[in-house]
């Protein structure tokens, strides 16, 4: 025991000090000027993230006018985040989806709302049993117009709850597409275990309560 104490002594005190550096960094990054990603072919690009990217981008996708919901890592300040590297927690990076929308069928107000409704929204660094920085709550702004929609919204729903609403909100600066293999993984992989006991739950969990209206046919 004598010899394991001094050990412990000494891993407290480095997980200390990369904690600080993480959370000086990722301030950093707070504080930057967003990047406002201009449209392609008439599509728009919105960035969120809350919890495991295999829940979220089957949410999305489920929207009208949502095309295309891409895994990924943004919000951290290291270069070609890694599955690996990005749940360490020291990359700041959380997981993250890119959502190619139509914004002449569905506004950012409304994929602001989906991003409410999809998530226990006072849990901190983490969705259910996915626990960690990797997994907190982000919503990205690329414009004032879109931080002022985030922050009248997070508001509101604070007040309609009366309790601290956990979601971050960052200036957008870049997302990093995941492996491949991470890639609509819901809808490859129905019957993997996760899928099944925390994706789809989730998933009509958020179809129970968001309007109906706004879902596409096939998810009614």
């Amino acid at each position: 025991m004598k010899r394991i104490i001094p050990i412990l002594v000494i891993v407290l005190f480095f997980s200390c000090q990369n904690s600080a550096q993480t959370k000086k960094e990722q301030e950093t990054v707070v504080n930057l000027e967003p990047i406002e990603v201009p449209l392609e072919n008439g599509k728009a690009r919105a960035y969120f993230a809350s919890g495991c990217f295999w829940c979220v981008e089957a949410i999305y996708e489920s929207i009208k006018g949502v095309d295309e919901s891409i895994s990924g890592y943004s919000g951290g300040h290291t270069k070609n985040p890694t599955y690996e590297s990005s749940n360490t927690g020291r990359t700041g990076h959380a997981e993250a989806v890119e959502i190619i929308y139509d914004p002449k069928e569905v506004s950012f107000e409304t994929l602001v709302d989906v991003y409410f409704t999809s998530q226990n929204v006072t849990q901190v660094n983490g969705q259910g049993n996915d626990r960690g920085s990797q997994y907190r709550s982000i919503i990205f702004y690329q414009n004032d117009e879109q931080k002022q929609i985030i922050l009248k919204k997070k508001a509101a729903l604070a007040k309609k709850l009366d309790a601290k609403i956990a979601a971050e909100v960052y200036p957008f600066q870049k997302f990093w597409i995941a492996e491949d293999y991470h890639q609509d993984y819901e809808k490859l992989h129905p019957n993997n275990s996760y899928i099944r006991n925390v994706s789809i739950p989730r998933f009509n969990r958020f179809k129970a309560k968001f309007p109906k209206e706004f879902l596409k046919e096939k998810n009614h």
